[in-house]
């Protein structure tokens, strides 16, 4: 038997337009919307006691919300404690209530008088002159009266039966409007315009602090969410716009009085995106936009460090993206360039030995031909590569061996025989090159 009462949620089902539930579906959302707030008061009542007080307050709540990783309720902060009334109504447990304030009559009487409300008045104005509607704040404007032309009229007029038999571009309301202040649009759209002017650095840079330090802007995380994916679809050629983009996200993400958890898997395409775009920026140089996937795989690792811990599938899903993009031969060089270093950034040391170091050799051959072709940007975007590969490869050494420059002068023949076995001809031509001994003996020995 459940404490909470089933036809509180018969009737939220019923204002959702769930005409009729199971017994044993209210039976079970019961129990579970009990566990639930027990959970919470537990974590609260943990809370209260750390903070030495014998009074539970609304931050409580919203710590623990956190903490169960639940979105807190916002705008229900409050300086003195409720104070509760206990009333018994027969057997039974008692009720609690909130105790009204007493009021002093004769404070009350003795205080100053409102002022004296305007009267109601009437004013006229024209509705249309000679068949133009003039564009004054009484008349209706033209979006609104075309969405009331695709209303259906009459007493039974249906509008979900409309949008069922073809007409898609009906509008219905939705049951919770959300509003934004006036305030709240203005810093929006001055927030905006500012983090992509490209004429005066001093805005940007006050922008961006801003939104990284700012503790009220939970109410535009949609916004922001929405317009970040909106400037890197329709902006891929124009490379300032793709890097002020990661730049505001970078900035929402560094805001630690923001809750992002339900947002990151909105935010991670835009940023896969300028990562692994088959072409960015102009196509007269393609290195231009490797300075643009290199920031991309930095926030790309700092989402990963943030956010694994709340969704475990995170890391393994990013990571299998970049390991298709860097595999894939039908894909442009830069698009590889940008699976290596995501995959370095998103793994870090133990992708490097499991998933890069043993496809060097097989994809080095999609190197070759590129290498060979003197002065063409192909053979700029294959060196870019192989940079990035040779530095992916660094890590393994610095992370597990150390400097170990102690092989002796007779080992060079057979480790180079060896490292070319495993990594091809190019990339061990260019490790032997860098004279780092340990460096080479590390790859040798990884597995």
């Amino acid at each position: 038997m459940s404490v909470w009462n089933p036809d509180n949620i018969k009737d939220v089902a019923e204002s959702l337009g769930i005409a009729s539930l199971n017994d044993d579906v209210l039976q079970g959302l019961s129990s579970d919307i009990e566990y639930r707030l027990s959970q919470v008061l537990e974590e609260s009542l943990k809370f209260m006691r750390h903070s030495k007080r014998a009074t539970l307050s609304t931050q409580d709540v919203a710590q623990a919300l956190r903490v169960l990783d639940v979105e807190p309720l916002y705008g229900y902060e409050s300086t003195r404690p409720l104070r509760f009334g206990e009333a018994s109504i027969g057997p039974g447990q008692p009720i609690f209530y909130v105790e009204d304030e007493e009021i002093d009559f004769e404070k009350l009487i003795n205080a100053p008088l409102p002022k004296v409300p305007r009267e109601i008045t009437l004013t006229a104005h024209f509705l249309a002159v000679d068949g133009n509607q003039p564009t004054i704040p009484q008349n209706p404007t033209v979006a609104d009266s075309r969405n009331q032309e695709l209303v259906p009229k009459g007493p039974g007029a249906n509008l979900h039966s409309t949008a069922i038999n073809g007409a898609d571009n009906i509008t219905v309301k939705p049951l919770v409007k959300h509003l934004l202040s006036k305030e709240l649009q203005l810093y929006f759209s001055n927030a905006c315009s500012a983090v992509f002017d490209e004429n005066t650095d001093e805005y940007r840079t006050a922008a961006l602090t801003s939104i990284r330090t700012d503790p009220g802007l939970h109410q535009l995380i949609p916004y922001f969410v929405q317009f970040i994916a909106e400037k890197v679809t329709h902006n891929l050629k124009n490379l300032f716009i793709l890097t002020q983009t990661l730049q505001l996200t970078s900035a929402l993400l560094d805001n630690k009085n923001l809750y992002l958890d339900p947002y990151v898997s909105s935010l991670i395409p835009p940023v896969l995106t300028c990562l692994i775009g088959r072409h960015l920026g102009s196509s007269a140089n393609p290195l231009s936009s490797f300075s643009l996937r290199n920031t991309a795989a930095t926030l790309l690792g700092s989402i990963c460090k943030k956010y694994a811990k709340s969704s475990h599938t995170l890391k393994p899903r990013l990571a299998r993206t970049c390991l298709k993009h860097f595999l894939d031969p039908t894909k442009p060089l830069a698009t590889n360039y940008g699976g290596i270093i995501g995959l370095q950034a998103v793994g870090g040391t133990e992708a490097v030995r499991v998933l890069i170091l043993p496809n060097a050799k097989d994809y080095e051959t999609l190197l070759r031909e590129p290498l060979e072709d003197e002065g063409s940007s192909k053979q700029a975007e294959a060196e870019a590569v192989l940079t990035a590969l040779v530095s992916a490869l660094q890590t393994l050494e610095d992370d597990t061996f150390g400097l170990r420059n102690n092989v002796q002068n007779g080992e060079t023949a057979n480790l180079e025989q060896q490292l070319q076995e495993k990594l091809g001809t190019l990339l061990a031509h260019r490790v032997l090159e860098m004279k780092r001994p340990g460096f080479v003996k590390a790859l040798l020995e990884t597995s």
